[in-house]
């Protein structure tokens, strides 16, 4: 059964649908980590609704926090400059550089390493529970018992419930649909007497290919600040020239203090239910913290919105044994995509949960990662991706030019500022160059079903489209006029 809002009308149940794939996790598994987030902001949780064990999640799907904004670049105390990454090749008998590893001379190299990890996609925040046992240890995950954890997708809320030592443990956590903000409602008898505080750590980014949030050692020029009152507080992180808030507020009263550098904990007064919202910021924005009931019930407006546009499918009719998964897979692909991959730029390979390739936009993924969004019936969620694209423009006449061709020509794995990461493979692929001209076809087609105007879409992005084709054909004239 088909249901395509604008289209054609249906009898399906599209709430009995999103909650029947709602999902539940009884123990502690590295692949079976959950995310909350809006498009832009992301955050993970193991099975205490938090990032109280990452070190176990390393090898699975690694508890991150991660924004589109969040980037930052080592210093580069050795100059490097991105002409020493470029290689000469001859092709079509002429001689053309491209940016490439593999070079004979050990600074050549170096200067590639440089510019394949910088910038990268930050690690924000590691959040989790501090608890400790009656004697004033930490408590060891084998400790956490009777784990039932369920995702509901219909409204973007994790709740996890859990005991410990027998004492009775509940978290709902959620991500703001607007903000770059966590909510979370925890309710135990442990907090009443402080055997359960709530752990800040700011991660030191690796460089490396993969950055999975844990690197506490703070080898790099790396520091933070803080400040509070009982009701709230405010963490100031310095990583070289990156800067970043954390901006704190909690319902009831609590204490902030500095544990360690970069490791803060929250030790919330006597009580047996703490609610507090976690804002990241790029730069200090005076925007009203939202309650956990403010944010919880937005959430839940922004998730019925989301699931009540565009198609639906109800596979709950058909005899044949795949069609559950097959419903269960189509659900939670559209879930994961539209918490991971509506941002200003194109997303990373593994969106924003699991930080590989350095955090950078793989422009190869996009046409997979974005394409369904206009399919589906929700063009304007694609199109936010495009402006990237724009934005980025001038880069990619640039890299056309230096290798003689013609047009724009889009990399295929980049980073915020459009430019060219050295590869041994990837700076010479073009799979990902017919992206954006197949992308702008689908909203063109959708917004033209829906009876919107698309001139204005066309003026857009007409130039792009052309000087994306230019590269492809080379020498062949087929400009035409827009008006």
């Amino acid at each position: 059964m088909l249901d395509f809002h604008g289209i054609a009308q249906s009898s399906i149940d599209r709430y009995a649908v999103i909650k029947r794939h709602a999902i539940h996790i009884n123990n502690f598994d590295s692949l079976s980590s959950l995310t909350v987030g809006n498009g832009h902001f992301a955050y993970t949780v193991d099975a205490t609704g938090m990032q109280s064990f990452p070190d176990y999640y390393t090898r699975g799907v690694p508890l991150g926090t991660q924004s589109e904004w969040g980037w930052h670049s080592f210093q580069n105390d050795q100059l490097y400059t991105f002409e020493e990454t470029l290689k000469e090749y001859t092709f079509n008998n002429k001689k053309v550089k491209y940016s490439v590893q593999g070079h004979d001379g050990e600074r050549n190299n170096r200067a590639v390493d440089y510019f394949r990890s910088n910038p990268h996609r930050l690690q924000l925040a590691n959040i989790g529970f501090e608890i400790t046992n009656l004697d004033g240890n930490k408590t060891e995950m084998a400790n956490i018992k009777n784990v039932q954890q369920t995702l509901d997708l219909w409204q973007g809320v994790i709740q996890s419930h859990y005991t410990i030592d027998q004492y009775p443990v509940s978290v709902a956590t959620v991500a703001h649909p607007e903000q770059d903000a966590i909510s979370y409602r925890i309710k135990s008898d442990l907090l009443r007497n402080h055997r359960i505080k709530i752990r800040i750590r700011i991660p030191s980014p690796t460089g490396e290919w993969k950055d999975v949030g844990n690197k506490f050692d703070y080898k790099t020029n790396q520091s933070s600040s803080f400040s509070s009152n009982p009701f709230g507080g405010q963490i100031k992180c310095n990583l070289d020239t990156t800067q970043y808030l954390i901006r704190l507020h909690w319902n009831g009263r609590a204490t902030l203090i500095e544990h360690q550098a970069n490791y803060f904990l929250i030790n919330p007064d006597s009580t047996d239910q703490f609610e507090f919202n976690v804002e990241f910021q790029s730069h200090f924005s005076k925007t009203n913290q939202p309650s956990f009931d403010k944010t919880i019930n937005a959430s839940k407006s922004f998730w019925n919105k989301f699931w009540s546009s565009g198609a639906a499918v109800d596979f709950s009719a058909c005899t044949d044994s795949s069609a559950f998964e097959l419903e269960r897979r189509i659900v939670l692909s559209q879930y994961l995509t539209r918490i991971q991959c509506v941002a200003a730029a194109p997303p990373q390979e593994t969106g924003l949960t699991y930080n590989s390739w350095y955090g950078r936009p793989h422009l190869e993924m996009h046409w997979w990662h974005g394409v369904h969004f206009a399919l589906w019936g929700r063009p304007e969620l694609l199109e936010q991706s495009l402006h990237w694209y724009k934005k980025n423009y001038d880069k990619a006449l640039e890299l056309a030019k230096r290798q003689n061709y013609k047009g724009a020509r889009w990399p295929k794995m980049t980073d915020p500022q459009g430019h060219e990461s050295p590869s041994s493979v990837g700076s010479f692929l073009i799979w990902q160059q017919p992206h954006l001209i197949y992308l702008c076809e689908l909203i063109y087609q959708a917004n033209k079903n829906g009876n919107k105007s698309n001139t204005a879409f066309l003026k857009k992005y007409k130039d792009l489209i052309f000087s994306s084709a230019d590269f492809m054909t080379r020498n062949l004239d087929h400009r035409v006029e827009v008006t």
